[in-house]
């Protein structure tokens, strides 16, 4: 095909009947994606089959349509749905059209996604201008190493910014474990996110760990103090890691609350699957109750049931008691947020699910300045903490008992 065959679309002159069949063509082209994407995650779970012998896993529809944003325009994009049938729920998150990249044009955003997906450097240039289009064209080899090199730039700005000007109140820690790997090692980074005074919500460190060490993470919180982070009032994590140690010897003075997420999944891994159904509903009706007192008595309960067959189920219980409960001292309607390490959870999960399944090795650092850049993509539509104006309390120590506050006895004279 000669060069004079090839239309050009720009400005008005494209949006006609060609600019809407590219578009539709790009429709299709990201639903084929799409469905190799749910095809792959079926695919892992094709052998387990649920009490009654049917699949545990299997399609559900599709999300409601939505638009997101290409070289040539919004396109209309379904994204399919998955369910299980019993036992721990099951979520296809796209890597291809991520719920907080629909809302941008931003060839910046898209980059990190297409690294996600094993898009090597010499292959990237196809796949950017399918989804971005005439955007694309000047993207050579170089021009993808120095956008890297931007990243990089960036990433060691942010890490060395003041933390002084904020009052952090809460913060969560968790180790993401990626499925790449590095030196013959798999990648971990540790993260901390933190809420400020005002309630907004902001990555403060995403550090190299190696591996979830009290070092590693000493290293981390001495880094944050250095650079004026204050003493939070408490911190959410998972009680597997030596971040605790760390942080009683760096914040002493930080509350403990141990992520009911991390604890449920650790204390049904040691049960059989007939039992966790079961089981997962009385570990809920623990953190769900409405009283630190109901919650003690459904502890208990998942004591005197499960310790005489799975002892190691409630001894991994009751060793974080007292951490699991910790909750109830602050405002009720920061519960939701407590319980869990949710904010970082539900930002990395794509890249627990889509690394595990890529083959390959990147550098340490590639993997870091890829998931600082992913954290500011969903830092930016993160909301503030629902009930933020108690947060004014919790720092001035207001005292709070089932997530009501209490009078002090001077209040009372006043």
């Amino acid at each position: 095909m000669s060069k004079s065959n090839v239309v050009e679309l720009s400005g008005r002159e494209g949006r006609d009947e060609l600019t809407e069949l590219i578009r539709i063509g790009a429709r299709k082209l990201i639903a084929q994606a799409l469905e190799a994407e749910v095809s792959e995650l079926l695919s892992c779970f094709a052998g387990e089959r649920n009490e009654q012998g049917r699949a545990a896993v299997v399609r559900n529809g599709y999300q409601p349509e939505r638009e997101i944003q290409t070289g040539i325009g919004p396109v209309t994009v379904q994204v399919p749905k998955v369910r299980g049938r019993g036992g721990e729920p099951v979520r296809f998150h796209s890597a291809l059209v991520p719920p907080y990249v629909r809302k941008t044009a931003s060839l910046e955003a898209a980059l990190p996604w297409l690294y996600l997906k094993g898009i090597s450097t010499g292959e990237m240039h196809g796949a950017l201008e399918v989804l971005v289009g005439p955007q694309a064209k000047g993207l050579s080899a170089s021009t993808v190493s120095r956008l890297k090199q931007t990243w990089r730039e960036e990433y060691e700005s942010w890490r060395h910014r003041p933390l002084d000007r904020d009052r952090w109140v809460y913060i969560w820690v968790d180790g993401i474990y990626s499925g790449l790997r590095a030196e013959q090692q798999r990648l971990c980074a540790l993260v901390v996110v933190g809420v400020n005074e005002r309630g907004e919500k902001h990555f403060l460190a995403i550090e190299d760990g190696v591996r979830e060490s009290t070092q590693s993470w000493r290293e981390v919180l001495l880094d944050l103090k250095s650079r004026g982070m204050n003493a939070p009032e408490l911190a959410v994590g998972d009680g597997a890691m030596g971040f605790w140690a760390a942080l009683e010897e760096i914040y002493p003075t930080t509350r403990d609350q141990r992520c009911w997420v991390h604890k449920t999944g650790n204390v049904l891994n040691t049960l059989p699957k007939s039992v966790q159904p079961k089981a997962k509903r009385a570990l809920h009706d623990i953190w769900q109750a409405a009283t630190r007192e109901d919650a003690e008595r459904a502890f208990d309960q998942f004591i005197v049931t499960y310790e005489p067959k799975y002892p190691k189920a409630v001894a991994c219980l009751i060793k974080d008691r007292d951490a699991l409960m910790t909750f109830y001292d602050f405002p009720a309607t920061h519960w939701q947020h407590l319980r869990t390490t949710n904010p970082i959870e539900s930002t990395f999960a794509t890249i627990r699910h889509r690394t595990a399944r890529t083959k390959g090795c990147v550098t340490r650092g590639s993997l870091l300045h890829m998931m600082f850049k992913l954290g500011q993509c969903a830092e930016n539509n993160w909301r503030k903490l629902r009930g933020f104006a108690y947060l004014a309390k919790v720092i001035e120590g207001v005292k709070f008992v089932n997530g009501e506050e209490v009078e002090q006895p001077d209040q009372v004279a006043a």
